[in-house]
């Protein structure tokens, strides 16, 4: 029997990861004690926290753990440092490029702004990409419990900054509270100033919220959409055209989407033609970065190394990596299937 390849020297994009939830868990016990801030048991005895939130209560609580990690970023230089570690990271799992979903109004009271919010986390992505040699964009990430006019904003900010570190334009936090439609105004916006339309769906709620995403928000991937598998028509549209789902098996199992690992339709969605970008989505709360979640489609979903290596290419082709990256990953990609196992 042949040995596997080493799933971190595998080129890899990872589209799906969020700002604050990629910090380190040893950074944010850090940063705490030195502000002397109190975490609470879930964040440091008992990390990582055992969450389920597929009633209310459970996303309120979710959102409490990450409101309170968000608390201890509170000079520029915590953010420097975040993306710095967070490159670092994402260069040890092989990740070749990053797409890191920001919502700068979670941080604009602290450092001075939306637009100077936004501009700081710009300059701290353009020096980790550099410092860890590992490509890196920002997607704009509104939130679907503010208000849709709050995300007209967003949208219009993320636009002047399309072609200047931000690529695309994402809804975050629970799909159970508003209406997609709500917010296809700010999309056109984002889709007008060429950005990727990349919002979240399919997590919480069934295949109609995917649906949702494509039919109301023109989305070119979805965040999750692991639920699409439940429909066949729809996973056939988005396999015709080619609309990737961002699956994070771990957070599905953190949030309590599914019991085990071995629950989340990797294997169907793969199967049915749908192009896949697996993310950790939040490390910070989830336990599990990249690496994890290319080692579960191995060891849980039976992925052989040429299947492996076809999510990977999917990851990268989604991606908005400049055609050359795309073009030097993709061979390299080659290289490592048909390389020697070690």
């Amino acid at each position: 029997m042949e040995m596997p390849r080493p799933l971190h020297s595998l080129p890899k994009a990872h589209l799906h990861l969020h700002f604050t939830g990629s910090m380190r868990h040893s950074t944010l016990i850090e940063l705490a004690r030195e502000q002397g801030l109190h975490l609470p048991d879930a964040l440091e005895e008992d990390w990582p926290p055992k969450l389920r939130a597929t009633d209310e209560r459970g996303w309120f609580r979710f959102q409490r753990l990450y409101d309170i990690a968000r608390s201890v970023l509170s000079t520029p230089e915590h953010v420097y440092r975040l993306m710095r570690e967070t490159a670092e990271d994402e260069a040890a799992a092989g990740s070749r490029w990053l797409e890191i979903q920001v919502d700068p109004s979670g941080f604009a009271q602290r450092f001075g702004g939306l637009t100077a919010t936004l501009e700081l986390m710009l300059d701290a992505v353009a020096k980790a990409a550099e410092h860890a040699r590992v490509g890196m964009a920002v997607v704009v990430a509104a939130n679907r419990t503010k208000h849709p006019l709050d995300a007209n904003t967003l949208a219009r900010l993320a636009a002047q900054y399309a072609g200047k570190g931000v690529v695309g334009f994402g809804l975050s936090n629970d799909e159970r509270r508003g209406e997609a439609r709500e917010f296809e105004r700010a999309f056109r916006i984002a889709k007008r100033a060429g950005l990727l339309a990349v919002p979240h769906g399919g997590e919480l709620l069934g295949p109609r919220s995917v649906a949702q995403c494509v039919d109301d928000l023109a989305a070119d991937r979805v965040g999750h959409g692991v639920r699409a598998a439940e429909d066949p028509r729809l996973m056939e549209r988005l396999a015709d055209r080619q609309i990737c789902c961002e699956v994070c098996p771990t957070s599905n199992v953190g949030l309590g989407v599914a019991e085990r690992a071995g629950d989340v339709p990797v294997r169907r969605l793969f199967d049915a033609g749908v192009p896949i970008a697996l993310g950790s989505d939040d490390p910070l709360l989830f336990g599990a970065r990249l690496l994890r979640q290319y080692e579960l489609a191995r060891d849980t979903y039976g992925f052989t190394d040429a299947e492996i290596s076809e999510l990977a290419r999917q990851s990268i082709r989604s991606s908005t990596a400049p055609e050359s990256v795309r073009k030097e990953l993709l061979t390299e990609i080659d290289g490592w299937l048909v390389s020697s196992p070690e």
